[in-house]
């Protein structure tokens, strides 16, 4: 498995495969053709479905246009084989002739792939030996060391000031959505919530305002991430509200001390990580479980390790916090990381807690694990029918009129 510096992207919103993915695919594409009279891109299924909401044809242009003219053809209804997320770039000359032809996916999370069984050009090295929960968390019993410590075993030595740095980035996204007003970019006219959200929390007694600052939290990172605000992929932009509302309300409410933070956030990571390599994080694969359901059972583990899990109880946290989101669809309204996207980001940070309460309860026994999970999870995202993908064209999505 890659590093978790791939998981926990530092980047501007509102989504890692429609956003952060094509501006890097046209950065890499843009260097390779300063010279280029004309460009050409066109977008293929997910990407053109929803790619005006998500402005993937504006994360493209801003890159492209300073060198030439660009041309944005949507097509989707047409899936390229390898991934639903497909572009196609084209440089021209001065005559108006080809000079090259470049198909590139991406793939989720911001990461780009050309669909080969040897990626070369966007493969990263490989950091960790071992690939599913059960063979770390073997690794963690026997050696006596937690999750967190595996990481740090396999992880270079300037890995902690980067994940230091995400989570002082996390940290800013979720006071600028407390202090942050009015209405979200786009055509739903939907107003910032976490404010408001913030300040009625504070009214209530402790039991409940615990609950109501989770929500606010969550709502502030992901209104940040909608306002096309910096943000962290936790596993991706349409999920990132809800490892940051975790982490940021039990470092105020508990005092945790910045490195158990850290700590908790290299659990998180190595758990999104397992389901990057063995299934996917991208709704447009496999639809919003492999978004918000990830971003909970990471969440959920970084929670329970905090409160003194064991590495069993970590691993039952996580699995709940995915079990539970089996089976999610991907279907934002207007194409726009919105609706239902942010609410569900309040709900899964929740439900992180929860789960993370119900394993410690527990001792960390139970029957399915969570590398079955993640394979089930896979699976079911592949029998989604498209619609529910990340193209707004079923659930939630259809035939809304704004």
């Amino acid at each position: 498995m890659e590093s978790l510096k791939e998981i926990f992207r530092i980047g501007k919103g509102p989504s890692s495969s429609h956003t952060m993915g094509p501006q890097r695919a046209a950065i890499i594409f843009a260097e390779r053709h300063s010279e280029a009279s004309r460009f050409e891109v066109t977008l293929y299924g997910s990407l053109a479905a929803t790619g005006k909401g998500h402005m993937t044809d504006k994360a493209i242009i801003d890159v492209l246009k300073p060198i030439a003219p660009v041309n944005i053809i949507w097509q989707p209804s047409i899936f390229l084989p390898y991934h639903p997320n497909g572009m196609e770039f084209r440089a021209y000359n001065e005559a108006g002739e080809e000079i090259e032809e470049w198909i590139v996916y991406s793939v989720g999370g911001g990461a780009l792939s050309e669909g080969k069984a040897t990626d070369d050009y966007f493969k990263h090295p490989e950091v960790y030996d071992l690939h599913t929960l059960k063979d770390i968390q073997a690794w963690c019993e026997h050696h006596g060391r937690g999750y967190w410590e595996y990481v740090k075993q396999c992880e270079d030595d300037d890995f902690w000031d980067y994940l230091r740095e995400v989570w002082h980035t996390m940290q800013a996204a979720v006071e600028r959505g407390l202090d942050s007003e009015g209405a979200l970019p786009g055509p739903l006219n939907l107003a910032r919530k976490a404010p408001t959200y913030y300040i009625k929390a504070r009214g209530y007694k402790p039991s409940l305002q615990s609950r109501g600052m989770v929500y606010a939290y969550a709502l502030a990172v992901s209104e940040e991430n909608a306002s096309n605000g910096t943000i962290v992929t936790a596993p991706t932009c349409g999920a990132c509200g809800v490892v940051p509302a975790v982490l940021y309300h039990l470092s105020k409410g508990h005092d945790f001390t910045e490195t158990k933070i850290l700590h908790a956030l290299a659990t998180a990571g190595l758990f999104g990580n397992i389901v990057k390599y063995n299934a996917s994080i991208s709704g447009a694969e496999v639809g919003c479980q492999g978004e918000v359901g990830v971003a909970c059972a990471m969440a959920s583990a970084a929670s329970c390790q905090l409160f003194g899990g064991s590495p069993s109880q970590i691993e039952y946290a996580a699995e709940m916090g995915l079990e539970h989101h089996l089976g999610m669809t991907c279907d934002p309204v207007c194409g726009l990381v919105q609706i239902p996207c942010i609410e569900r980001n309040a709900f899964a940070a929740c439900r992180a807690l929860d789960a993370q309460l119900y394993a410690s309860f527990s001792d960390g026994s139970h029957r399915v694990s969570f590398d079955r999970v993640v394979e089930v999870m896979k699976q079911t995202g592949h029998d989604i029918p498209s619609l529910y993908k990340e193209t707004s064209e079923g659930g939630l999505a259809k035939d809304y009129q704004v």
